[in-house]
């Protein structure tokens, strides 16, 4: 959509604006999919598959797994939640890797009592620890599930199931429908039961494949719109040219609010700061946040650091504000123009991510395993920070009008609000504070040679 014009027909140019932007809005609004999109993943979703691996005499025994084919985004304690209603009046037998929340009505059932008889069974994962004759290959671990690109070897989690009253043949088994998935709120909706090609074993000494009785797929995706209503995490700007500091905007997450919200949040120098982080709802996923005028659990700082004549450094600094979470396997994911020229990172693990081929400006960055990998809750540790150092495309490679800055961010897949482009830094005009003009340029060229100096 074109810019607004100010000119005479600046009432006409914008009224037919908004007619377009209202249109757009109210056909999205009235659009109901079970897809979702997210620019820096497209393809990104979780996948569960069912395999029929065997029949009994009163139906079948399926393993169901679940694949977490997103690059960033995954699912963290207290983990996943799936659900679905059965299509005639199947029950489970028993589990193995997963167990139901709730056993159901099963008062009909003489001598053996399955393991659920509800209609709409809701299973969760198994925690570790959990005995071995309980467990499967990639079961129990407490619902989570990491993304594909961080830790590919736990991005999938299953369990078996052994379904009674049910078909015991191709033809007359009847697929599941209507499947939920928790992570564990909203934020996830899952397409129907499509039946693909049997899935395939390679046996443990390599000779010989095998394949599952029958196989179907539910394909689940997320969205952040229904995951919940305000942002979970915003950022903040700062140079080394200019001395302002561009926070968070104002009431990003939420406001202030206690009056008609008494304990939305606590200050750090509050007396009642411990009984209110162990209180009532220290059980839920409700967060608890530190008071700030965004209001957000979560902070991204990008502070460009450093000039030199062919590299520029930035500091990255992430911020837990919420006393009730802790962070393991977080992520962030970073979208600017110089990350196809990324030379040098420090603490952080860092994969580029190419969603559209030949475009290399999206990062993922990650901390290091039993040294960063962990964001405390708020408080004197709840923060991590690295820098980057990139060196300078001199064709594209500017300071002026906040190129130096991210044009989006994600932490642990959730969108970050950014400040408005009109509240950057701004680099100063050479004419109008020359002394510091001068300081800076001097600053530039002496770092620069100690740069020099140590990669001689």
């Amino acid at each position: 959509m074109e810019s607004l014009s100010l000119s005479a027909s600046g009432s006409i140019t914008k009224l037919s604006s908004f007619a377009v932007l209202f249109v757009v809005v109210f056909l999205f609004s009235s659009f109901t999919s079970t897809e979702a999109y997210d620019a820096l993943d497209p393809t990104g979703n979780i996948t569960i598959k069912w395999d029929v691996i065997s029949w009994t005499p009163d139906g079948y025994v399926a393993t169901v797994t679940m694949y977490n084919f997103q690059q960033y985004r995954h699912i963290q304690a207290p983990g996943w939640t799936l659900g679905w209603t059965w299509a005639k009046k199947e029950v489970i037998w028993s589990m193995m890797g997963g167990q139901t929340t709730e056993q159901g009505d099963c008062s009909r059932f003489k001598g053996n009592v399955p393991h659920c008889c509800k209609k709409d069974p809701t299973v969760v994962d198994l925690l570790p620890g959990t005995p071995y004759n309980q467990q499967i290959a990639n079961c129990c671990k407490g619902g989570v599930l990491n993304s594909w690109v961080q830790d590919p070897s736990n991005a999938a989690s299953s369990f078996q199931v052994s379904v009674g009253a049910a078909g015991t043949t191709n033809k007359t088994v009847k697929l599941p429908k209507n499947f939920t998935l928790k992570a564990p709120g909203p934020g996830y909706t899952c397409g129907p039961a499509k039946i693909v090609r049997p899935s395939k074993y390679l046996t443990a000494d390599k000779r010989r494949v095998t394949q599952a009785l029958m196989t179907w797929n539910v394909t689940c995706t997320y969205s952040q719109f229904l995951a919940q209503k305000t942002p979970t995490c915003c950022v903040s700007l700062s140079s080394f040219y200019n001395d302002t500091i561009v926070n968070c905007p104002t009431c990003t997450c939420g406001c202030q609010n206690n009056i008609t919200e008494p304990g939305s949040c606590v200050n750090p120098d509050s007396p009642y700061l411990a009984s209110a982080v162990s209180g009532p709802g220290k059980s839920s996923n409700a967060p608890l946040v530190q008071c700030t005028s965004h209001m957000c659990p979560i902070r991204v700082h990008w502070h460009v650091k450093l000039n030199y004549k062919d590299y520029w450094r930035v500091k990255i600094t992430i911020t837990n504000f919420n006393y009730r979470m802790n962070y393991t396997q977080w992520n962030l994911v970073v979208q600017h123009p110089n990350f196809d020229n990324l030379t040098q990172l420090f603490s952080f693990q860092y994969k580029s991510l190419t969603p559209y081929a030949g475009l290399n400006d999206t990062a993922m960055l990650w901390g290091v395993k039993f040294y960063n990998d962990f964001l405390s809750q708020a408080g004197p540790y709840g923060n991590v920070q690295s820098e980057l150092l990139f060196r300078k495309d001199q064709s594209t490679f500017t300071f002026e009008k906040g190129w130096a800055f991210p044009r989006r961010i994600y932490f642990n897949g959730d969108n970050c609000v950014m400040p408005p482009p009109d509240a950057y830094p701004w680099l100063p005009n050479a004419g109008s504070r020359p002394l510091s003009s001068l300081l800076h340029s001097a600053f530039t060229i002496l770092s620069s040679l100690v740069f020099l100096l140590a990669f001689a």
